[in-house]
């Protein structure tokens, strides 16, 4: 179940410290508040703001934190202190972006007077300003693969890439809409924008190249975060919603719904806590469920041997009743393919060594059934050089069997009808097909025999059936009667 925690206004900005406890720094209205990771009220508070903060950021080490502000200064602050360690007067409209070089020495700035600064941190002075910019600057990140190269995004729809060694910037991305967040990849390889309802990425390696583009929010997208291993990307929007993108493949693989237009998004270190700031002042905190513990279950304790031979003595008394217990019917796999309505696989099941060799009556009482169902020949059909070869030698092996014959030529028939056009692509299926010929015919000249001794028998049979009537006739017209009495 979510936190809420209300802020004296819209929240612009959440940043975690990098070490532990991983306490968070909230920027809002005039106000700094540091928060521990359980707790609803602020463990410190920096307000020596004249007028709004913004952008209020831990450095690597999580001792200093840098914010900017609405009339134009950056401050610097100790946060084991209170009042700021140094601050920097350079711009002349007011600081919505800073961040620290991962040198830890010098901080990069961006203002509404379309300039990004470089300041020196022991010094207090400013290094370098660019004014490449057409409008305000409101978004920027640092490298932490070089310590010279920052990154701001503007309201003039472009991303630049400054190189503090140089006196302008080293490469220019066109996103297309006014850039409200930006953010680097840890090998710094790759950026990702963010500005109207798209979150694009793009290789900085190869110039700026757009790799991906993504549109999944329908309103202005305002803050991006990655996660501690880089492999999820998560995008908050005015629409209410945050999108949760896979690095890999950057399909949306969840969402978060919230009550209002967000504006900031941060996410733990260890991906424990997500915490979401909106435009009313609610700051949202979900914490990851704890994953419970499994107990070590060891191997299972069988029962006792005494348990198998209880009762196994006992002899009914005359006056028990005794209730019998149905037997479980257990069905073959071919049944239990045959009721779930799976042809193919119930034939597969029948033509295994064990049935086809010795209970064939299984195997063709199967296709019989199928034949009667009318899906024998789509079980048939589809099947590779190894099954075909297996099939034809079951049919030609059995198909002289009388009990067989009726189901196993209608069978037959269906094959050679289904890989007909096939005939002379394997030489295996054509050597069972001569062999299915083969036995075929030699089935119909023993039939052939068989019928023409029996064509003689018929004969011979009708010739002693004729030469016994004639002997009673004969015995008749002579008057010839032999009676024999018997005691």
């Amino acid at each position: 179940t979510p936190v809420q925690i209300k802020e004296f206004g819209a929240v612009n900005k959440i940043d975690f410290s990098p070490i532990p406890p991983y306490n968070y720094a909230v920027t809002a209205s005039s106000r700094i508040h540091i928060y521990g990771r359980y707790s609803q009220e602020p463990i410190k508070t920096f307000s020596r703001f004249k007028d709004a903060a913004y952008c209020g950021t831990y450095r690597d080490d999580g001792n200093l934190l840098v914010a900017g502000s609405e009339e134009g200064s950056v401050h610097l602050f100790d946060v084991s202190g209170r009042a700021p360690l140094r601050q920097f007067d350079g711009h002349t409209k007011p600081v919505h972006v800073v961040g620290f070089l991962s040198d830890k020495y010098r901080i990069f700035s961006g203002g509404d007077d379309y300039s990004s600064n470089l300041w020196d941190i022991p010094s207090a002075t400013e290094i370098v300003s660019y004014s490449e910019h057409a409008d305000y600057v409101r978004c920027g990140c640092a490298s932490k693969v070089n310590a010279d190269v920052f990154i701001t995004g503007s309201y003039d729809h472009t991303v630049k890439l400054f190189d503090a060694r140089t006196k302008s910037s080293v490469m220019t991305i066109e996103h297309g809409q006014p850039v409200e967040s930006v953010l680097l990849f840890p090998s710094g390889g790759l950026l990702v924008s963010a500005g109207g309802r798209y979150v694009k990425v793009w290789d900085v390696l190869k110039g700026g190249q757009l790799l991906v583009s993504l549109k999944n929010h329908h309103k202005t997208v305002t803050c991006l975060c990655l996660n501690s291993s880089g492999q999820r990307l998560l995008s908050g929007s005015l629409d209410r919603h945050v999108k949760i993108y896979s690095t890999t493949s950057y399909k949306v693989v969840h969402s978060f719904n919230y009550a209002t237009s967000i504006l900031s998004l941060a996410l733990s270190p260890e991906d424990e806590t997500i915490v979401v700031g909106m435009t009313n002042g609610v700051l949202n905190v979900k914490h990851r469920k704890p994953e419970e513990r499994k107990e070590k279950s060891g191997k299972k304790r069988q029962p006792a041997y005494r348990t198998y031979v209880k009762g196994r003595t006992y002899m009914p008394k005359q006056e028990d009743f005794c209730v019998s217990k149905p037997v479980k019917r257990v069905l073959r796999k071919y049944d239990k393919l045959l009721k779930s309505f799976q042809s193919s696989k119930a034939l597969d099941a029948v033509l295994e060594p064990p049935i086809r060799l010795y209970t064939p009556e299984v195997t063709v009482a199967v296709m019989q059934e199928l034949h009667h169902r009318g899906t024998l020949r789509s079980a048939l059909a589809g099947r590779d050089e190894k099954q075909i070869n297996l099939l034809l030698t079951f049919v030609a092996r059995r198909v002289i069997e009388p009990r067989f014959t009726p189901v196993l030529v209608t069978v037959a028939d269906m094959i050679t009808d289904i890989y007909q056009p096939v005939v002379g692509q394997s030489p295996i299926v054509d050597r069972q097909f001569l062999r299915l010929q083969e036995a075929i015919g030699k089935e119909i000249d023993y039939q052939e025999e068989l019928l023409e001794v029996l064509g003689m028998m018929d004969t011979l049979f009708a010739t002693f059936t004729k030469k016994g009537t004639t002997y009673l006739e004969e015995n008749k017209s002579s008057g010839l009667t032999e009676t024999f009495e018997t005691n």
